[in-house]
């Protein structure tokens, strides 16, 4: 009952802008595509401003405008009819201004902006630039291509799993195990995106890298938390990541070498001005170089293959086809463990498919944009032995989880003077399969299929420098008698170099991945309906500040508050690496995040700190015979108190000096108080020839920390261009002051796992012009 005034007003809204269509009919409006001259590529975040001028050229009028979205798409509505002056702008390109008469209806006008003289394409910094992590919007934060490419990588092409763990509020396992906890959900808990497309595991088992190639980045939107109502189904964040569309006027290639990946990529027009092709590959060179002259175990293979064909039908409308294929194996554990203690080394397998659909449409009568999403996306993984005795043995210890879905939405803007009205439907369908043998003792290993429908409603006004958005999504899953309602809400007040912003929200997850996080090293994940028919929940609240002290220089600070309940966590008890069955818990997350970025002559600074603490809460029977009481909290193990980062680069005699620093507080883990063996009482044991099997003596879990982590990376680079092709050098070191980081310790052998030592690299990337 609770959610009626909401909806109710969300109908009075949608009666309004019924009747609002006759008052539209008699006002002007302008919309299009605003592109790069010299490609045909969208540019994102471009102004377009109109201004009524009289008779004699003179401004007439107020100014009225707009910025240009992912696909480059603005719009300005509501107009007097009559005579306009017009001026489109972006960051590195020369200002068109022109004028143009304007009749009551809609008006395209597509533009297109000539990059400006000398601004060269690996000048990633300049001082009026848009984005950049201190720019933050009630938890959104948007990255482009120039922000991933300026953190130090062991890659020369950067990668956005590289920047992502350079932000405060997002932890990571470290450098192996691909898997990042923001603001405190579990990475299950995360939700990503690839031009629409669901992808369930979008990071490589080696932690620098994702899915997502700096090469292939147009814009990522990342929500720590706070996310409209167009996103839903999962708990904690959203990732939204746009690739490029492809050059429409030449073909560009590339190739690039380091230690760790190689790639290449071509781009290019099928038809020009009308159709392009992007095609991209990676493939890990871990083991054929790096492990050469690394004195650490780096059994690791990854590699994604992507490509994306745009088509432009008409002045109208859009089409775009997407497809991923990413494969992962690495090893985890302790490679030298007896098979008797329990810790034999494991290897992790896993493997993405996606495809997707997008169709954008105009309508040419009103002011009016729709979208048509369909996609397919696929999630198999696998955990066994690194090195099996045998098929037989391969076969009875591999564990299998598999989910699959079938995605279709829709997605209406309608524009007005005063904001707007996003809205939509979806459905799909989720197919989930697992063989755990009994890892988890609760979950469901049947085969199962999900239908989940709905809509959801997202209008925005405006006013002066103040914007509000209220929106709502309705779920419904008829297969198990299920549906929610979320309320949401975004709202900013921005004047001058102030911005103050709020977000807050409901949210459920009915899908979700549960894992065993007693062990540190666990990226096995199970996808399955929620346990025992408890869906997970959470409620969002988030306020931030940022001050544009100068327009090269940002500040903010950003409060957040998460609450949870109905997740799933493994039960504690001595024998970690058995079974176990899955306890319902709360939680909570609390936080603050400071950032500041300056941007000068080329040089920058970024300096991030993020303070957090998250809390579990289990109620059970057997925690009052394991620890006094039947209410437990503890600390989960990607509770990181205290994380900072500080990246710098400066340009020095034609070549960029990047370094970046990073800090990170002990996080906790459980430590034993000894050993023991013991027999299962299955049948008659024996006594004298079955040596039983190890267990640990634990204290309080989560009661203790690890060391704290911090790490330096520097990278030198230069390019050197050419008539047709430039040459870029890089050259740098990983873990500069060799810090021994730990990633996991193993209490069964009482060895311990450390992330990656110092490492030198030298990365080649060839780009034809």
């Amino acid at each position: 009952m609770s959610q009626i005034p909401l909806a109710g007003r969300l109908a009075v809204f949608l009666l309004a802008l019924a009747a609002a269509g006759p008052a539209l009919a008699q006002t002007a409006s302008v919309r299009g595509f605003v592109t790069d001259a010299a490609d045909g590529q969208p540019l994102i975040g471009a102004n377009v401003v109109l201004q009524a001028v009289g008779p004699d050229g003179s401004a007439a009028g107020g100014v009225r405008g707009a910025a240009t979205d992912t696909d480059g798409f603005y719009a300005v509505v509501g107009l007097a009819p009559g005579r306009y002056a017009v001026r489109a702008s972006s960051v590195g390109y020369e200002a068109l201004v022109d004028t143009l008469a304007l009749a009551a209806g809609v008006r395209a006008l597509d533009l297109a902006l000539i990059e400006r003289a000398g601004e060269l394409e690996g000048a990633t910094v300049s001082g009026d630039r848009e984005g950049g992590s201190a720019d933050l919007d009630a938890g959104l934060q948007r990255i482009r291509a120039a922000d991933v490419q300026g953190i130090p990588a062991p890659d020369v092409s950067g990668d956005l799993a590289n920047y992502l763990v350079s932000l405060s509020g997002v932890v990571t396992s470290g450098d192996r195990g691909g898997q990042l906890f923001i603001r405190g959900g579990e990475p299950t808990q995360n939700q990503v995106f690839l031009d629409g497309i669901p992808i369930f595991q979008p990071f490589h088992v080696l932690g620098f890298y994702s899915a997502f190639p700096a090469d292939l980045l147009q814009t990522a939107d990342l929500y720590a938390g706070g996310y409209d109502a167009g996103f839903g189904g999962q708990l904690s964040s959203v990732l939204d990541v746009s690739a490029r569309t492809g050059n429409l006027r030449r073909f560009v290639a590339t190739a690039s070498a380091a230690p760790f990946v190689a790639a290449a990529s071509v781009e290019g027009p099928l038809v020009r001005d009308r159709v392009s092709a992007v095609v991209s590959a990676r493939v890990s060179t871990v083991e054929a170089i790096a492990a050469r002259y690394v004195s650490a175990d780096l059994p690791f293979a990854f590699g994604d293959v992507f490509a994306k064909l745009y088509y432009t039908p008409s002045a109208t409308s859009r089409l775009s086809a997407t497809g991923l294929r990413t494969w992962d194996r690495g090893g985890i554990g302790d490679p030298e463990a007896p098979i008797a203690s329990g810790t034999r080394a494991e290897e992790v397998r896993y493997q993405n498919t996606a495809a997707g659909l997008r169709y954008l449409l105009l309508p040419s009568d009103v002011p009016f944009l729709a979208s048509v999403h369909l996609s397919y996306s696929a999630l198999d993984t696998e955990l066994g032995p690194r090195d099996p005795a045998d098929a037989e043995e391969e076969a009875r210890l591999t564990r299998r989880s598999g989910i699959a879905r079938f995605d279709g939405t829709f997605d209406l803007t309608y524009l007005l003077r005063f904001g707007g009205l996003r809205t939509g439907g979806f459905l799909r369908t989720t197919l989930l399969g697992s063989e755990i043998g009994g890892l988890f003792q609760n979950v469901s290993t049947e085969d199962e299929q999900v239908t989940e429908a709905g809509f959801y409603a997202q209008p925005e006004f405006r006013s002066g420098g103040f914007r509000v958005s209220p929106g709502v999504r309705v779920t419904t899953l008829p297969q198990l008698g299920q549906a929610f309602v979320e309320p949401r809400l975004r709202a900013a007040f921005e004047t001058g170099p102030h911005r103050v912003s709020v977000a807050a929200g409901l949210y459920n997850q009915p899908i979700v991945g549960v894992s065993d996080r007693r062990d540190p090293t666990s990226v096995f994940t199970a996808y399955t309906i929620a346990p025992d028919g408890q869906t997970p929940r959470a409620s969002h609240v988030i306020g931030g500040y940022r001050l544009r002290a100068a327009d090269w220089a940002e500040l903010s600070v950003e409060a957040f508050a998460k609450t949870m309940d109905d997740l799933s966590v493994a039960e504690f008890t001595a024998v970690p690496r058995l079974t176990t069955t899955l306890l319902p818990a709360s939680g909570r997350a609390r936080g603050l995040d400071l950032r500041a970025e300056a941007r000068r002559a080329g040089a920058q600074i970024l300096l991030n700190y993020g303070l957090s603490s998250v809390e579990y809460t289990t109620e059970n029977l057997r925690n009052e015979l394991l620890f006094g009481e039947e209410t437990f909290v503890f600390r989960p193990g990607h509770d990181r108190r205290h994380q900072a980062t500080v990246v710098a680069s400066v340009p020095v005699a034609g070549f960029t000096v990047a370094a970046r620093f990073q800090y990170g507080s002990g996080l906790p883990y459980s430590r034993a108080l000894g050993f023991d063996q013991f027999l299962l009482p299955d049948g008659a044991p024996d006594v004298y020839g079955d040596p039983g099997t190890p267990r640990v003596l634990y204290e309080r879990p989560f009661n203790g920390l690890l060391p704290a982590y911090h790490r330096l990376d520097v990278t030198v680079e230069r390019v050197f261009p050419f008539r047709t092709a430039s040459l870029t050098v890089q050259a740098g070191l990983l873990n500069a002051y060799d810090r021994a980081n730990l990633f996991a310790y193993d209490l069964f052998t009482l060895r311990r796992v450390d992330q990656l030592p110092v490492v030198p690299t030298l990365g080649l990337r060839l780009e034809t012009r």
